[in-house]
């Protein structure tokens, strides 16, 4: 049997598997490849399906904040409280409103990277399957014709999981979750960033150097000066006000009764 067939028709045959094999390499190899880009930009975080969440090396949980409809990726980000302060901040994000994280909702390839590198498996496998169709215009018989039909039908069902992504519908929209573009992003982190920012600055500083000393305000020398003052020991410009030096005094006097009084005008700043 062999020798009723032409051995280009077995060349043909063997050429489309080929070709069939390699695009099934190329594409085994690109996927290989954004897995592992997908894992390096997560920064080896994992991510939990139950609680579509993901968890961090110091375990604490990156939640959902939003869905870009142009990229079709979920944004996940976690709380700039307790980014901040973490110990390992710097090696994990420079940003000051929490580490964000990105995940496709589509399967692969969901990118437009992902699908150009499924565009050129699918192109060689294309290859392969046009070879042995081009083999059976060239005259053959019967029986050339039977193998190299069934050869062209075994590479096309071969080669039908490359071609999946084209006939698969996008992904539902998640509904709990707001649409924000890439640009809305961007802003929103801004504005958390900065919004931080004024809180470390204000209240945050208060946390980590304790309270803030009680300043008593002088009086600007573009403030009218008091007329009088009801107690003895006013003083003018910068100086305490004599209420203060008085009851300042009286503290005094109270820690130690065998003391001898203050003399009148007497002042904190003047015994300082």
């Amino acid at each position: 049997m062999m020798g009723a067939i032409d051995p280009e028709v077995w060349f043909a045959l063997a050429y489309g598997g080929f070709l069939l094999l390699v695009a099934h390499v190329l594409d085994i190899l690109a996927r290989r490849t954004a897995t592992s880009t997908a894992n390096a930009r997560s920064g080896g975080f994992s991510y939990h399906e139950d609680h579509d969440a993901w968890k961090c090396s110091e375990d604490q949980w990156l939640w959902p904040i939003s869905f870009d409809p142009d990229n079709r990726v979920t944004r996940y980000r976690a709380s700039p409280t307790v980014c901040n302060p973490c110990p390992v901040k710097h090696n994990c994000t420079t940003s000051h409103s929490g580490r964000e994280v990105v995940r496709n909702i589509d399967s692969w390839p969901s990118s437009e990277a992902e699908r150009f590198h499924r565009g050129i498996a699918c192109a060689v496998v294309v290859l392969g399957f046009v070879w042995p169709l081009a083999v059976m215009l060239q005259g053959r018989s019967a029986l050339e014709l039977a193998v190299l039909g069934g050869a062209s039908a075994a590479i096309a069902a071969g080669s039908w999981p490359l071609w999946s992504h084209l006939r698969r519908a996008p992904a539902r929209f998640p509904d709990q979750l707001k649409s924000e573009s890439l640009d809305e992003s961007v802003a929103a982190r801004a504005i958390t960033a900065a919004s931080e920012l004024a809180r470390q600055g204000g209240y945050g500083s208060v946390r980590k150097t304790g309270p803030r000393p009680v300043q008593i305000e002088p009086y600007a020398s573009s403030r009218p000066a008091p007329e009088a003052d009801s107690e003895p020991g006013t003083t003018k410009g910068n100086t305490v006000r004599a209420s203060f030096s008085a009851r300042w005094a009286e503290l005094e006097k109270e820690a130690d009764p065998g003391g001898t009084s203050p003399a009148a005008g007497w002042t904190r700043r003047a015994n300082s």
